[in-house]
Formats: C-alpha cells, structure tokens, sequence
C-alpha cells in the first residue's frame, strides 16, 4: 500500500488534493488543492483510486494579458483560507477584524494561559474579540474545547456569531434544550464531553444541581459575558449573583483554563466588584495595589478598555462609529378621566398602606400598590392586567421578604444577568383579608383602566406623532415598552393608524429568543417604512443597528443603565446613520414619570456629559427611589411639592453625589488602566504582515472591479463603491454568489445595508469572485470568455532593460505548532512573487524591491510574437526548482520566525514549534517583461 506524506499532493476524483495530518494508509484526509476547511474530504485508497499527483505547469493555451495576470496573483492571495500567517485563524474565519480588534488577540497569544478581561465599550466589538481570540485558541490546538456563558436571550445571537462568523458549531445548553443534548449522551459522558463547543444559559447552570456536572466536565476555555454580574461585594445581595459569582470563581482556580471575561462596565466605581472582578484572572490582583506603577503593570497584561474615541482613528484605519446621539424628552398630559384614576389609585393605596396591620401587611400593600401606579403610567392595559394579577409580595412570610419579592418584581434592578421575564406586568391583587368595599374599589379601577384603552389615553397621541415623524425623516424606530400587555397594545394601536404601507412588529418576552431573532429578520425583507415595538427583552446584546436607527423610550426605566442599553442597541459599529436618535416620553402629571425623570434619568446625562463616562446608578438609588414614591403616595400633595421636602431633598442629593463620585472614580480607572500592554507599533507590525499574505483593502477593490470587467459586467461608481450588473456572469459564479438579484453592490467598509456586500476578502461575494477566478484560470477547458485571470502573459514595459520572468509561486508549509495538549500539525499555504533574468546561460534572481516594482509595471506596447517569448520561459522552469526550494526553506525560517514574534512572552508552548516547506512548490504564473526596442 503506498504512504503519501502530510503535505504532498495526491490525485482523486477527477482534482488534486493536499494530504492532511490526521491521515492514515488506510484513510486520507485530504482537503483540494487551494481550497478552504470547508471542503475538506476523507478516501480510503481501498476503494477509491488515488495516485500521487504533481501541479501541472502553464501552458502556451494558458496565455492572456498583464490585467488577467495581475488578477491571477490577487485571486491567489485574497483566496487564501489556510495562510501560513502566525495568526491562524484569520484566512479561515468570515470576518475582517477591524484593526484595534487585533489587540486582545495579540494580548492573549502572549500568555501561556489566555486570562483576559474585554472591556470595551458598548459596540465596539467584544463578541468579536473574544471569538477571535477563541477560534484562534482552538486552531492551534491550546484549547480543545470552548463554553460560552451567557444570559439565555443572548444565547442564540453568541451561537449565530460562532457559526456564521468564525465556522464554530455551538449547542445551546438552556433548560429548553439540555433534555435532548441528553439523550445524544453515549454512556455516562456529560453534555460538554459529548459537545465540545457550547453556549450556555449561565443562570441554568448556576445551580447546584448542575453546577458540579460543569465543573468537572468543563472545556478548557471559557467565555464568559456580561462578566460584571458574576461579581459580588458585601454591598451586593442576591442568592442569583452569589451563584453566579461562586460558579466563575471555582472556573477560575483551575490555573490552566482559558478564561475570557467580557463587559462593557468593569468598574462602574464600585471599587470591591471591580477587584473581585480581576481577581478571578489572576489572585494576586484582588489585593494588588493599582495606585503603583507594577501592579497596574499586572493588570495591564490582561485587561484591556478603550472608548470610541480612543480608536475611532487607529494606526491607519478610521472605524465609522455614529457620530452623534440626538436626544429629545418629550411631554404628554393626561386626560381628566385618566388623572382621576390615577389620583383615586394614589388615594387608594395610601389608605390600604396605612390601615395595615403589622409590618409584613403593609409592605405588601406597599408593593401592590406601587406596582398599581407603575403599570398605570405605562398603558390602561398593563394596569388591567396588574390588578387582575396577584401580587409576587403576598406569598411573602416576613416584610423583609415582601421587600426582596417586591422589589424583583417592580423595580428594574441593576445587577439582573438577564432581562427574561422583567417584561411581565407585575401583580396588584393582594386579597387576603381584604374587605368588599376593597373589592369593589379595584373592581371600580380595572372597569375604569378599560374603558380608557384607546379613547382615553393621550400617550398614545404623542407616541404616533413622534413615529410618524421619525419615519418622515427615514428613520426606523425601535419603541421600548416595559410591559408586554403595553407593547402589544401600543403596536396595535400603530398597527392601526400608520395604515397599510407601514410594517408593525412586536416582540416581547412572550417569544423564545429565536422567534425574537426570526421576527426582526422578517422585518428587514418588508417593504416600506418598518416600526418594531419590544419590551426590554431586546434592550441587551441583540444587535439591531442594521434595521434600525431611532430608539423611542415609551415608558421611562426605572434604571438608567436600562436606557443605555436599548440606545446601545442602534448606537454601535455598523449603524448606517451618522445620527442616531433617542426620544424619551414622560408624563407631565402622571406623578410618577417626574420624580424618575428627575432624580435618576436627568441626573445620569448629566453626570456622563460632565464627567465623559457612563457608570451604573449607585445601589442606594433603590432606597432613595422608594423614599420618594412614599413620599408621593403616603404623604400626597404634587410630586415635585414633595421633592422640596427637606428629608426627600437630601436623599436626592445625597445619591447625585455618590453618583457623581463614581463616575469620577470610572474616568480616572479609565485613564489609569488604559491599555499599555500592547503598543501601536507592534500592532503595525502584525497587520503589515496580514495584509502582506492576505491583500489589502485597495488590492481586494481593484481585483473586483477588474474582475467584473474582465466577465464584461457593466460597472456603476458610486460614492461608496460600485455596483455590477449580474445578469451575464456565467452561471457557476452566480450559483456562488450571495442571493443578491440582477444588481450585487460592494462599498468599501461598513456599514453596510441589507444585500450590500463590502470589499473584505471575507465577504462571502468577494470570497466567491476569488474562487471562480482562481480556478477558471486552471481550467483550460473553459471558453475564454469565462476566464478572466490567466496563467501566462508577455507584457512590453518600458520598466525593464532586459527580457525578466516573473513567476507566481504557491507554496505549501508543514506546520508543528506545540501545545499544552501536544503537538499540533497543518499544512498551511503562502504566496510568492520571485522573478530572475538569463544571461550567458544563468539565472539572475532579483530582489524583492525588483520585484515589488516588475509587479507595478505598466504596458508600454504589444508584443508582436508573445508565443515565442512565452515558449522560451516555460522552457526554463525545470531550472527553477532548486531556488525555489530554497526560497521555500527562507520562507519557513520567516514564517517560523513571525510565530515566536507574536508569542514572544508566552514561554512554554514555543519550545518545538517548526515549518517545513513542502516541496515541489505551486508554479501557478509565468509572466515575461520584454524591454522597449531602443531607439
């Protein structure tokens, strides 16, 4: 039985196939020649015929012009999805990292064991960062498995980003899936066993029950997001983020794992958080002193957080992040009917909160009837189903434990991991021991609320005025409610008077995440102006900056960080406006919109605008929160007549202030704690070295449009790119192309709309314009027409003085990459230009500056027997061989060489690293430059 090495070339089914590591005499694994992972295939050589295989040389049929030659070259280098880069992820994944994205990746491939904190700011990119530096990871072979730990309504979108962007297949590890991961079990492995790459619903696996299974069958490398709420500190309580907290850490004190932690609010001036926080990376930070040069110096190799601003501009790449946020607060009144039912309501619960008995009595009909008012200020429909829902207080044993209830129910809280289930309207019927005059009255108000549904409520007036004028002006609103009752109603009302050209959807916690994702992705084929109505269920981690470009806050948050989020949803990387929107109603004399509008919404801009940073509302502005409603309902009068009460005014003040040191405490971490650890011209170096392997963005544009040309496709400029009309490309590149119609539209960088595609190598049209290029250049069965790149070409260039050959050489590389699991090997593909002169019967090589030039040549004039000149090059390629061994062993010593560069900090797994160019190598193009004729 033949053995065929790793690396050498083999011929099957009608191609040529490259012999990958894995194989075996019995059973090859071979992946095409220049093709991607994605094609990979295994033979048995029992039953299928395979035999060894050579890359055939150009022939004299294989002959076109300098255009087709330079597209040949470009194909080659933009095709590649197996580069023999120290970055091994990046020919493979479906995404172009921006530039300052390369950075956490950087960090974490100096570091024998990845210990990173990412916290970046809200759309910049973390998911991406930490997927890159995963996907990376696991090429390689440092990690064989990865868990990403996140809220379940996050889960689907981590899931989508792994598969579409980065070729990762992950399972969902929820309460709604683990059955039937279970069964797939074999014998008494676990799911993450039997699944190495999951995403998993933190707050499921938290649990004791579950927790001890992770724990011991955990993959080596684990992401975990919206790291901040698994931190705890004396001044945070909650069995919920105690669970979390005690999960992570024990993650934490095996010293071996891969640990990722993702935020956007790492500090948040919350000093003990922050230090529990980075102590999970690394012990000796919990107790570190950040104050002095060396620890920040720690700190430094594992945490990294900029600002928009810190890379909007970064080395040479400008990121166009929205440029402004125009905000607007806009007032409504009630109606008489509406403000007497809320008066009565107020009237209400100041009696029932003060005829209580007992302490657990009354903070439950404290709790009921704050939950009242709540759901009254956001829709008469919410507040129907309030008083026809129990209260969550009456199940309560102690008052303390009405409070906890309560507050779970009512208030937005600041540490909740996940907004599953905050949207539901919360309950007001708390009918123990209540009287019938008692009865009667919420009979009264829940007849009252209903009438008023439609006819009776003016924020409903002031919602469809603002709508329509954002669509007026192309924009596409996102409206958050805090209810699902309130969305419902509010887009049905929407529904109703936009008329038929407009597209309403609503989405609430009512919907798995996966319909959610669904719902919002029907909206981006609707035609005409589209409006999507949600709950909060949408605030966090759902990228919607696609679709949308407006946020409609229709009832206020009772918490500011909740405010950020939904904007945050639209105001990220990727929005095509360059203003974003945010239009906030409040009620004027609904009593309750005033005290949250002033004391924590007003407050929040104004502390970010003053100090430049975003911070989350101290834990005190709870209490301060319900000294004031008390204030409102047990004492009466107008509410902002309450607010000048001394007692209530100092609480107020108190909480600005605390608030305003917070921020101040975040503004100088943020500056003390910037990013050091990775310096610009380090960055350079390795991007320079990217784009040299891979093509730069102006080689990817030019190789497009002249491929276009060349297949005869009408080409339209246009101020971000161009447009190329598909209708006569031939059918094998269309079949490859995304669904894009009679029209397939490039621009240069994003954002990009819904069926643009922008000019990355990564782009799936790019991708398959390089592809079809590529190979219809090695096929000469093809009629000429369908091949626009070609292998051979006599150019007359007035840049030469002598007859000079440039070859288009690809070269194969045998890859031992050391890991902490073993050694790891690949075989790995890189492009080269070399070109040489003859003289007196030897070959003269030239240097790379010489080349770089030949390859900026441009015709001077035709050639009159281009055959002849052709015929004599490829008569010399039997003498190329030896340099080109040569110039393969120089690259493997270059590319051996990048790899230690960019791990030079990492110690252990370089020891045993080697590349070993495979040979023959590729000779893909011959290309003859003639001088002028002298004289």
């Amino acid at each position: 039985m033949t053995t065929y090495a790793v690396g050498s070339l083999v011929a099957a089914r009608g191609r040529e196939w490259v012999v990958l590591p894995d194989s075996s005499d019995e059973f090859l694994v071979l992946r095409p020649l220049g093709g991607s992972d994605d094609d990979i295939a295994g033979v048995l050589p029992a039953i299928e015929q395979v035999r060894p295989a050579s890359f055939p040389p150009p022939t004299a049929n294989d002959l076109g012009d300098h255009q087709s030659a330079a597209l040949l070259r470009s194909a080659l280098r933009i095709g590649f999805r197996s580069s023999a880069g120290p970055i091994r992820s990046l020919a493979s994944i479906a995404v172009e990292p921006r530039i300052y994205q390369l950075v956490p990746l950087l960090m974490a491939l100096r570091q024998e064991t990845v210990r990173l904190l990412i916290a970046d700011d809200v759309g910049i990119g973390k998911t991406v960062e930490a997927s890159l530096i995963a996907t990376e990871l696991l090429t390689i072979g440092e990690a064989r498995g990865l868990a990403v730990l996140c809220s379940p309504a996050l889960a689907e979108q981590w899931a989508t980003e792994l598969r579409t962007k980065f070729g990762l297949e992950a399972e969902l590890v929820l309460s709604s899936t683990v059955k039937r991961l279970e069964r797939q079990r074999v014998g008494s492995e676990s799911i993450f066993e039997r699944f190495p790459i999951t995403v998993v619903s933190t707050d499921f696996i938290k649990s004791d029950r579950r927790r001890s299974e992770f724990l011991r069958t955990c993959p080596d490398l684990v992401i975990v997001d919206e790291a901040h709420t698994c931190v705890a500190d004396g001044s945070m309580g909650g069995r919920s983020r105690t669970q979390r907290y005690d999960l992570v850490r024990a993650l934490a004190e095996d010293a071996s794992r891969h640990l990722l932690l993702v935020t956007a609010t790492p500090h948040s001036g919350n000093d003990e958080a922050f230090r529990n926080l980075i102590g999970l990376l690394d012990p000796a930070l919990h107790d570190l002193d950040l104050d002095e040069p060396k620890g920040r110096e720690l700190l430094a190799r594992h945490f990294v957080q900029r600002r928009r601003a810190d890379i909007r501009v970064y080395l040479d790449e400008e990121t166009p992040f929205p440029s402004d946020r125009e905000s607007k607060e806009v007032p409504y009144t009630l109606s008489p009917a509406y403000r007497d039912l809320i008066d009565d309501v107020i009237s209400y619960a100041r009696d029932t909160v003060g005829n209580a008995t007992g302490s657990r009595e009354q903070r439950i009909s404290w709790w009921s009837a704050l939950a009242l008012l709540r759901a009254l200020a956001s829709s008469p429909r919410a507040a129907a189903q309030t008083l026809a829902t129990r209260s969550a207080a009456v199940g309560a044993e102690t008052a303390a434990e009405a409070d906890a209830l309560g507050r779970s129910a009512v208030l937005d809280r600041a540490d909740d991991e996940t907004l599953e289930s905050v949207d539901i309207a919360p309950g007001a019927d708390s009918s123990e021991g209540e009287s019938g005059s008692t009865r009667r009255r919420l009979r009264d108000f829940l007849k009252r609320a209903q009438e008023l549904e439609n006819k009776g409520d003016k924020k409903l007036d002031a919602i469809t005025a603002q709508v329509k004028g954002l669509l007026a002006d192309s924009y596409a609103p996102i409206i958050f409610c805090r209810f699902i009752d309130t969305a419902e109603y509010v887009a049905e009302h929407l529904a109703k008077k936009l008329g038929k050209g407009t597209t309403v959807t609503c989405v609430t916690g009512n919907l798995p995440p996966s319909e959610r994702v669904a719902r919002i992705a029907e909206l981006a084929e609707a035609d005409g102006p589209v409006v999507l109505v949600a709950t909060d269920c949408l605030s966090e981690g759902v990228n919607l900056q696609d679709q949308f470009q407006a946020v409609v806050h229709y009832d206020l948050a009772w918490n500011p960080t909740r405010h950020e989020q939904r904007e945050g949803r639209v105001d990220r990387f990727g929005q095509m406006r360059d203003v974003v929107r945010a239009v906030t109603l409040y009620g004027q004399d609904n009593r309750i919109d005033g005290i949250v509008l002033d004391v924590l919404l007003r407050k929040h801009v104004a502390i970010r605008q003053a100090t430049g940073v975003s911070v989350a509302v101290p834990d005190n502005s709870e209490a301060v929160l319900e000294a004031l409603m008390e204030g409102l309902i047990l004492r009466g009068g107008d509410a902002r007549q309450d607010m000048l009460d001394l007692e209530y005014s100092t609480k107020a003040g108190d909480l600005e202030k605390e608030w305003t040191s917070a921020a101040e405490r975040e503004k100088a971490s943020r500056t003390k704690f910037a990013q050091r650890a990775i310096h610009p011209d380090e960055v350079a170096t390795e991007v320079e070295a990217i784009r040299a392997n891979l093509g730069t963005h102006a080689e990817v544009r030019a190789f497009a449009e002249q491929s276009l040309r060349a297949l005869k496709s009408p080409i339209t400029s246009h101020s971000r790119g161009f447009s190329a009309n598909t209708s006569g490309l031939p059918l094998g590149l269309v079949d490859a192309l995304p669904p894009v119609g009679s029209r397939l539209t490039f621009v240069d960088d994003f954002p990009v709309a819904p069926g643009e595609s922008v000019l990355q190598r990564t782009d799936s049209a790019v991708e398959a314009l390089a592809t079809y290029v590529l190979e219809s250049a090695l096929d000469s069965q093809l009629p000429s027409e369908g091949r626009p790149a070609r292998r051979c070409a006599v150019v007359r260039s007035s840049s030469v003085d002598t007859r000079t050959t440039l070859l288009v050489v690809r070269f194969r590389f045998h890859v031992v990459m050391p890991s902490r699991s073993g050694e790891r090997t690949a075989v790995v593909e890189d492009a080269a230009t070399l070109a040489f002169t003859a003289a007196n019967g030897e070959l003269q090589w030239l240097d790379a500056d010489s080349v770089d030039d030949l390859l900026r040549a441009k015709p001077s004039g035709n050639v009159s027997s281009p055959e002849q000149y052709l015929s004599s090059a490829l008569a010399q390629l039997h003498r190329v061989s030896t340099h080109l061994d040569e110039r393969g062993r120089a690259l493997a010593d270059e590319i051996e060489a990048a790899h230690r560069r960019v791990r030079s900090a990492s110690g252990a797994p370089l020891r045993g690293l080697s590349v070993r160019a495979e040979s023959p190598a590729d000779v893909l193009g011959v290309y003859v430059f003639v001088p002028v004729p002298k004289g």
